[in-house]
């Protein structure tokens, strides 16, 4: 009879979960499992079946009462066997008592429902060669690493449940990535990173006061190449800007929590920092 055991991923395992998620055509970020595993580096799961990896799972925990599961994969030729299902619930376990949020691929919204997610909004990815936009007047584009790092961390509460420094320092400073920070008078008015991948690089988070401060964002950091934005479909002026810079839906998920949905600043949140962990 095969032996299936679900261990703690190593760092090698969570970059072998990257490349099945290219597979899958999720098209990760070259180095997101670098800080993958930095934000909780036992919130990876990996199923073994007569020692070959087979299927995957991230339940990352964020704070005492918050998490988010991603990597959810089985290999296709242990599917339909329950091995996916085991591993779910391994990982669910492991985040009992906790707000559980989680991006849905279409095919798989029934199953989460099943299992109590509610859905929120969609995040839609957008693709495209963005043109260049001119940065609003009073406004300033600067390296978002020279700011002091608290200055971003308190920015980017206002997008996400919990504090997510572990996540945020790693996320802006490794290589193949550019992160740009708005600035007026001072005061952040927008933010967003670029990271490579085997596609078109993503951009995410991105978060802008203005539709004109987002768009500064996204020409600047595209620099004329595609690009990829996951844009949360709840913020109409985002929606309308992707279609305005000739970014094309590509597919989109379900963004979708077992509790309550938090509360977010949604109406400048242009595009969520990744499908893995939120």
């Amino acid at each position: 009879m095969p032996e299936f055991k679900i261990a703690v991923a190593s760092a090698q395992d969570i970059a072998r979960m990257t490349g099945w998620a290219a597979d899958e055509g999720w098209n990760p970020g070259n180095t997101d499992s670098i800080a993958f595993q930095a934000t909780d580096p036992g919130g990876f799961l990996m199923g073994w079946l007569d020692g070959k990896p087979v299927a995957s799972i991230s339940v990352v925990r964020y704070g005492a009462s918050f998490a988010f599961l991603g990597y959810y994969i089985a290999r296709p030729e242990a599917r339909g066997k329950g091995y996916g299902l085991r591993i779910w619930n391994a990982g669910m376990a492991r985040l009992e008592g906790c707000n559980v949020g989680l991006d849905g691929v279409v095919a798989q919204q029934p199953n989460y429902r099943k299992s109590g997610f509610r859905w929120a909004w969609a995040n839609v990815r957008c693709e495209g060669t963005p043109p260049a936009a001119p940065v609003p007047t009073g406004v300033t584009l600067v390296d978002a690493r020279e700011l002091p790092f608290d200055k971003l961390a308190v920015y980017d509460r206002r997008f996400f449940p919990e504090a997510r420094d572990a996540f945020l320092a790693p996320w802006i400073a490794l290589g193949e990535r550019r992160a740009l920070a708005a600035l007026e008078n001072g005061a952040l008015v927008g933010f967003a990173v670029l990271r490579a991948a085997r596609g078109a690089s993503r951009i995410g988070p991105l978060y802008a006061a203005t539709p004109d401060i987002a768009a500064a964002l996204i020409g600047a950091l595209a620099d004329g190449k595609p690009v990829a934005v996951d844009a949360p479909d709840r913020n109409k002026e985002a929606m309308a800007l992707m279609q305005r810079l000739g970014l094309k839906p590509a597919f989109e998920t379900a963004r979708m929590y077992t509790g309550d949905e938090p509360a977010l600043d949604m109406a400048a949140l242009y595009g969520v920092a990744s499908f893995e962990l939120g």
